[in-house]
């Protein structure tokens, strides 16, 4: 397994926030990688949907109770392959396709969580991604949420760990009915 699938190499945001996602719905891990948080969710006793264009990284969980796999290419494929599908959470970490926000916030079912964790302007300083295209513009995640949910954390600031980056993030909930 590699670093990417290991639960303790799981973002620390995701960990800080874990304690506020319902326990009675499913966690949607977008761009999942290694799974090192789908893993994390099925590890509390959630049911995860695991989403990424290879799934390989996922491959000794395959058939695993509660783990849902799709496998897509969210930036080729025309249609989202979760549409109409609502969340306890909906979980992203370092990956941005901008043309998705939209739909992952629609995803968040009712008391659920966006938390969203990626790199942002500043970046480029510090290695990739460098593009424009792969970095968030400064509170570009607030923008994403405003009017639909409600903030609990936002950040725009430099990491060191796991190594130095310039990330925004942010915790929001749909407020119930």
């Amino acid at each position: 397994m590699s670093a990417h699938g290991d639960v303790a190499a799981a973002s620390l945001w995701i960990h800080r926030f874990l304690g506020l996602v319902p326990e009675d719905g499913p966690v949607l891990d977008l761009a999942c990688g290694g799974g090192r948080h789908a893993r994390l969710f099925l590890a509390r006793g959630q049911a995860v949907v695991a989403l990424d264009r290879d799934l390989s990284g996922l491959a000794d969980l395959a058939g695993q109770s509660g783990l849902e796999l799709i496998q897509a290419d969210l930036e080729d494929d025309s249609r989202f392959p979760l549409a109409g599908r609502r969340f306890a959470a909906v979980v992203v970490v370092n990956y941005l396709h901008r043309p998705l926000l939209p739909l992952l916030v629609e995803a968040v079912a009712p008391g659920g969580l966006l938390l969203y964790e990626t790199f942002a302007r500043g970046n480029e300083r510090f290695g990739r991604p460098r593009n424009p295209d792969y970095l968030l513009a400064p509170g570009e995640l607030l923008d994403a949420v405003r009017g639909r949910l409600r903030v609990l954390a936002y950040e725009d600031l430099i990491v060191e760990r796991p190594r130095p980056a310039a990330v925004q993030r942010i915790c929001a909930r749909r407020e119930q009915g």
